[in-house]
This record gives C-alpha cells, structure tokens and sequence, in this order.
C-alpha cells in the first residue's frame, strides 16, 4: 500500500480539512525528511483524521508519534498510546475492534473520528506554538462540520486549547482540567482528559477507569442530545 493510498481523510470531511503534502511548517517539515531518511519505509506525512466523517464524536490528540501515527498513517496506530485508547473506544461502541494494529487492518470507527492538533512529527514531541497555530487551519475545518450536540474529547492541554481556538471560543472560562467538560455552541460539549501516553498511564495520572469515566460522561451527553432531537 503506497504512502499516498493511506493518506485519506474521511471522503465526506471538506478538502481543507487535510493536506497530504503540506510544508507549511519548515522545521517540522525539514524533520520529516530526516526521519524517512532514516526510517524509508515509515509514513512521513502528516497524518489524516481517521474514522466517521459525520461522527458526533471527535477526538482531538497532540500530534503524531515518531514510531507510532508517523509510521503507520493513522492516528495512535503503532505506540502505546493507542492500546487505551482504542480499547476504550470499543468498550463503548465506538470501534468494531479492540485494536488498531495498522492502516490497512478492519478496524472502523463508529460515529467517532480521530485527529490531531498538529498533523506532522514534531521533534522531542514538542511542536512549537507557532506550529500549533499553523496547523489550527486544519482543525478548523474538520471540527466546523460538527453536528449539532457532538461531543469533542481534549486528550491533553495544548489540544484543549487548540480545540478553543479552532471554534474561537475564548480561554477564559475553559480552563483545561482532567474530567471537566465545557458546553459550547449548538449543544455541543467539549471534554477533558490527560492524554493517554505510556508516561501518564504508567504513573498512575490516567488510570483505565478515570478514562472511563470520561467516555461515561460522552456517553451520556450523546444520549442525551439524541434524545432532544428525536423529541423536538
């Protein structure tokens, strides 16, 4: 499978939302000219939002890992990061397998699509401010096709941020807190929590059940939105 045939976004997400060949950040794309140097067989590129293109649910990650999502094209696919979280999403109806085990495999999302702030491999992991808001571009177009009463899960402070940015929601009054949830326009509701990464989870700042309990919270809100509409 050729690089160009895994990067797809979502058919029915707006072209903008996604830019197979963007060099719009000079570092970060210098950066990936290094690593496929290094690592040919790996992907390279930004990487696309993976999942339902109408999903009510959307999760918004920090930005592709080196041997993980910049490997395989698709979003925490190939690192650790993606074992809780994708168990998590099948656990509650989001995903037909437990796994993602690769671009290619039969894993499908359900009414959930993931994505990130920042759509290349940064170096140490660290993009840069400028980066973020370079990228936010995209974001901005993905999240504007969110249907009414959608839910948006932050894994992570600068995704929180990005995420307010993206749908110019001012800070103040939005503060980052794991567990929180804000309610923005049209029903919708973004949620908070750490992100899903080796150290977080090895440390014990995010457990199995604390996400749960997040996706109990996204659950509820969906039911609830769902409910309204089929009532009004």
């Amino acid at each position: 499978m050729t690089r160009r045939a895994i990067a797809l976004a979502p058919a029915s997400l707006p072209a903008a939302a996604y830019d197979f060949s963007c060099r719009r950040c000079a570092r970060l794309a210098g950066f990936l000219d290094t690593v496929r140097g290094d690592h040919p067989g790996y992907f390279c590129h930004p990487v696309p939002p993976f999942g339902d293109g109408k999903a009510r649910l959307v999760i918004v990650g920090l930005a592709p890992g080196k041997h993980g999502a910049n490997a395989t094209g698709r979003p925490f696919t190939g690192d650790y990061a993606g074992i809780l979280l994708y168990g998590t999403l099948f656990d509650f109806g989001f995903g037909s397998e437990p796994e993602s085990l690769g671009a290619g495999d039969s894993l499908r999302l359900v009414d959930a699509r993931i994505t990130n702030a920042v759509k290349c491999l940064p170096p140490d992991n660290k993009p840069l401010p400028a980066e973020i808001r370079e990228c936010n571009a995209y974001l901005a177009v993905e999240l504007a096709t969110l249907p009414e009463g959608a839910a948006v899960l932050a894994l992570g402070r600068i995704a929180h941020d990005a995420v307010l940015r993206a749908l110019k929601v001012p800070s103040r009054g939005h503060a980052f807190k794991h567990g929180a949830s804000h309610a923005l326009d049209r029903g919708v509701r973004l949620f908070d929590s750490y992100h899903c990464s080796r150290y977080n989870t090895n440390t014990g700042r995010l457990t199995a059940a604390m996400f749960k309990r997040v996706f109990r919270d996204i659950e509820r809100h969906l039911n609830r939105e769902r409910s309204r509409a089929h009532t009004a």
